[in-house]
């Protein structure tokens, strides 16, 4: 959608999409934002002439990354390119700022791998007929919430992203938005603080706001029964996908497994109706989330689609 207010001249609505897709997900390579913004253009020609005039503009700018022996360019707005897009009004405003450190920095592969996961769902919507774009996953989303473990104390949890599809089924004639966590695992992260991160899945499952005062003066008013939290963003509670990459698909396997193993000790996790589970980037790229790629984290190991219908404990929404 072209902005409506004015833009620098030679920017045309491909590099205004470029833009919004820049102040999503922050640090984009060119290759994303081809298969993102251009897909229907064999080649990212036009693109990169357009970002390359965002760049002259001073609205965006970019750092070389080298792998495999080739060099590609990852892209992001600068501050002048942010307020541009907050201008337009066309998406809610992100306060994260990237910098020319912070994209070059240690967190550079992780931000890329989350678009790259995005990615994967838009690209089999297309093929499957459903409906994922280029904004429909948020990055890094705030949930707050307190645990009586930890009395007094504000805790956030925060997906790598939450993502949402139209799921749609020509012959049932059926449209269903799914909503997930995604969370991602480049084997950077011990087993024992990924299991910490979902039982704060669990957590978040269960809070339910108290009304302020004294404990016990804490009882909802008749016909005003407080709900839990998530209530307030999500009609149902989000399916939680767990993506694991850049390591050797055998120890991707093992740590999916000593995953299950460290899960099911935990017995708010084993007693919380949450869907969850894990696969690989990899097979999500190749085969799309709507085939057998998953393993459910809690109950049978038998590997389901990113419905995750069968799972342990109860029915899950």
């Amino acid at each position: 959608m072209p902005y409506p207010t004015p833009t620098p001249k030679g920017i045309g609505a491909i590099g205004q999409q470029a833009m919004t897709v820049l102040y999503q997900h922050r640090l984009v390579s060119t290759d994303q934002l081809h298969r993102l913004v251009t897909p229907h253009h064999s080649r990212p020609e036009y693109l990169r002439r357009q970002l390359h005039t965002l760049r002259e503009a001073g609205l965006a700018d970019r750092v070389g990354r080298r792998t495999h022996g080739q060099t590609s360019l990852l892209w992001w707005l600068t501050p002048k390119g942010a307020d541009a897009v907050e201008a337009a009004d066309l998406l809610p405003a992100r306060p994260y700022r990237m910098s020319p450190e912070a994209a070059a920095g240690p967190l550079q592969e992780h931000t890329l791998a989350t678009v790259e996961t995005g990615l994967a769902f838009v690209t089999w919507a297309q093929r499957l007929g459903h409906d994922c774009g280029p904004l429909d996953w948020s990055p890094e989303t705030a949930h707050y919430y307190r645990d009586d473990t930890r009395p007094g104390e504000d805790l956030a949890l925060i997906p790598d992203a939450v993502l949402n599809y139209v799921h749609t089924d020509e012959t049932e004639r059926t449209r269903t938005l799914l909503t997930f966590f995604v969370e991602l695992d480049r084997a950077t992260m011990t087993i024992a603080r990924l299991a910490h991160k979902l039982h704060a899945y669990a957590r978040y499952h269960q809070y339910t706001p108290q009304p302020p005062g004294p404990r016990a003066n804490r009882t909802p008013t008749r016909g005003t029964a407080a709900v839990p939290a998530w209530r307030h963003r999500y009609p149902a509670y989000p399916r939680l996908l767990l993506v694991f990459t850049s390591a050797e698909p055998t120890r991707l396997q093992r740590r999916i497994a000593d995953l299950r193993s460290l899960a099911h000790t935990d017995p708010l996790l084993t007693t919380t109706p949450i869907r969850t589970g894990a696969t690989t980037l990899h097979q999500l790229r190749e085969h799309g989330p709507f085939t057998r790629v998953f393993t459910p984290i809690l109950g049978p190991a038998d590997p389901v689609d990113a419905w995750l219908r069968t799972q342990a404990p109860a029915a899950a929404a």
